[in-house]
């Protein structure tokens, strides 16, 4: 039985067998042309088939990305007489080309596919049409290149500055055939009418260029077919620029006259009046904005005889303002020198200071060797040895000091933190008691309800306090309704916001218990033996998860889940981890004993994580 392909696997095919074949050496031009229409003529029309547009748009960046769009750019660019003449298989290339052309992806190739081949692929389409303008029977093939061209500029239209300026479009501007003045007049119309942004996406430059095309075809042409094109074109220009197109027609002097004399009576008088109402309107506009220019004119010859005059008074003021100037700095400089006095006159002080204090060093010596010749020779080795001993012990009490004084600093340091580690303690320890001991005292009545001595003529007397009280001091900003309403309120958010938080319980619960059952799914799996030596029973394992490794993986999951509950002060002066174990059997019973049942990793939470565990697996 024959497996059906995917549609992504027959394109890749076709446009694999397409490069392959052009890559041949031995082709011919006409050969590659052929090759090439046959090649993107079925790749196009077996994408078009799937209704998956996606397919289409694949097809084409494949196309791009696989070079044959360039090859067809060079079959293009070629000239006709190497191509034998057969100008029809060319524009049909062409054609094929300008549809993959728009659409296509190129990706991280989009600079080199805008600025390079798309440039490239104009100007070999440009060059086929000023070919085809020579020669009268090549009309059809002129109207489906200009075609090609006009379905590429609406698609990009940063080409359009390209066209204009080509030379190959010149040549063809130049032709004075009718039909070769509609066609391009036309291309124009289609592009601007596929894309409504085509012109708003053009320099003033561009939308000068192609507004001086169409006024040049009314000047030059009197076919009423180009004419009424061209006023086509001029009007959907008007329509889709507004007021930035208005500026741009008065500069051709002479439109609305040319308009009015030559082309009145051709069957479009609508769209000439409609023309020469937008020029009208725009001369009125200019008109005014003429008497308004007189106006700015009359403020600038006012504002800049205000500005002589400050700047008159300014250059007055200058003399005193380089005084202050020059003072401030004499007095700046006068600071300067006098610190730079006094720092020159501490420095010499220290000299001074050290020079003197060698000088009496070298007295002292000198002092000290005389008193040693005075001295009897058995006496001078014991003065030397006392004087030894008398500056080691000078030596040996800063050392001393220095040492104590760092053994003591260190020392209160750590003492300091251990008393704030035990009043950190103490203090967790007595706010947890705290809570303990309010949790476990019943709430207390109220004073007024039960008490000794409270009858009922006591708690009338009261009830009558307090209504003269509220009585007596209203509140001016709210009733006791809005009171009532606010307390039915809080009650109703109180309420909600504790639903709330149950149903957040439970679905952390819910979210632990399914990251725990992977984990030990992913603990299976990475302990799992090599493909190389798994049997037929190590699979089937792996497969349906089985009771007993369910129940370890189980075990392991509930015990470190209790180890991770343990309270803080269990886990005091537990250096090593697994020399005690904290989830024995035996501390079980004494934390719930202990805490009242509150104890989470217990043995209660044990059996409610256990049942959980089971359901999920």
């Amino acid at each position: 039985m024959e497996v059906k392909k995917k549609p992504e696997e027959e394109e890749n095919e076709l446009v694999s067998e397409l490069k392959r074949q052009l890559e041949n050496e031995h082709l011919t031009p006409v050969e590659k042309l052929r090759l090439l229409n046959d090649g993107l003529n079925n790749a196009l029309n077996s994408a078009a088939v799937h209704v998956n547009s996606g397919e289409l748009t694949r097809l084409k960046s494949q196309l791009y990305l696989s070079g044959v769009l360039i090859h067809c750019v060079r079959v293009l660019s070629l000239h006709p007489s190497s191509l034998w003449g057969d100008l029809s298989a060319a524009a049909t290339l062409a054609h094929l080309t300008s549809s993959c052309c728009v659409g296509v992806e190129p990706g991280l190739h989009s600079e080199t596919f805008h600025r390079l081949f798309l440039p490239s692929f104009v100007d070999a389409l440009l060059s086929l049409a000023a070919q085809l303008v020579n020669r009268a029977e090549n009309v059809s093939l002129l109207r489906k290149v200009m075609d090609s061209v006009g379905w590429l500029l609406a698609a990009h239209t940063h080409l359009t500055e390209k066209v204009l300026s080509s030379i190959h479009y010149e040549q063809i501007q130049v032709c004075d055939d009718v039909t070769v003045s509609l066609l391009c007049v036309q291309m124009w119309i289609q592009t601007c009418t596929a894309n409504s942004d085509f012109l708003s996406g053009l320099s003033d430059d561009s939308i000068l260029l192609l507004l001086n095309e169409a006024i040049g075809q009314l000047a030059l042409s009197s076919d009423s077919t180009v004419g009424g094109a061209s006023l086509r074109l001029i009007l959907l220009m008007a329509s889709q620029l507004g007021r930035c197109l208005r500026p741009l027609l008065l500069s051709f002097r002479g439109l609305d006259s040319l308009l009015h004399k030559d082309w009145r009576g051709r069957g479009f008088d609508q769209g000439i009046d409609q023309l020469i109402a937008l020029i009208q309107s725009e001369k009125d506009v200019v008109s005014q904005t003429q008497g308004s220019s007189e106006h700015v004119r009359a403020a600038c010859v006012i504002q800049a005889a205000w500005r002589s005059y400050k700047t008159r008074c300014r250059v007055k003021s200058l003399n005193r303002a380089v005084s202050v100037l020059q003072r401030k700095y004499r007095a700046r400089r006068r600071e300067q020198q006098q610190q730079k006095e006094a720092q020159l006159w501490e420095e010499e002080l220290k000299y001074q200071v050290c020079v003197r204090r060698q000088q009496a060093r070298r007295r002292f010596h000198q002092k000290q060797r005389q008193l040693l010749q005075l001295l009897p020779a058995d006496q001078v080795q014991s003065y030397l040895q006392e004087c030894e001993n008398r500056a080691a012990v000078v030596i040996q009490s800063f050392w001393r000091g220095f040492r104590e004084r760092r053994h003591y600093s260190s020392t209160q340091r750590h003492m300091l933190r251990r008393e704030q580690a035990v009043r950190t303690l103490q203090r967790g320890v007595r706010r947890f008691l705290q809570k303990r001991r309010a949790a476990k005292v019943p709430p207390l009545p109220p004073f007024w309800i039960g008490q000794k001595g409270l009858t009922d003529s006591r708690r009338a007397e009261l009830k009558r306090q307090v209504d003269e009280y509220i009585a007596t001091h209203q509140s001016f900003r709210v009733s006791p309704e809005e009171c009532s309403c606010l307390h039915e309120e809080v009650q109703l958010l109180l309420l909600s916001v504790l639903q709330t938080g149950a149903q957040q319980r439970m679905e952390e619960q819910r979210v632990e218990a399914l990251l725990a059952h992977v984990h030990t799914q992913l603990e299976l799996l990475r302990d799992a033996p090599p493909l190389s030596v798994v049997t037929e029973t190590d699979a089937d394992t792996f497969l349906s998860p089985s009771g007993p490794v369910a129940a370890r993986a189980r075990d392991a999951h509930n015990a470190m889940l209790q180890a991770s509950r343990l309270p803080w002060w269990r886990t005091l002066g537990d250096t090593d981890a697994g020399r005690v174990d904290p989830l024995g059997s035996t501390h079980l019973p004494e934390l719930e004993e202990e805490l009242g049942g509150l104890y989470i990793g217990g043995t209660v939470a044990d059996k409610k994580q256990t049942q959980v565990d089971e359901v999920k697996l």
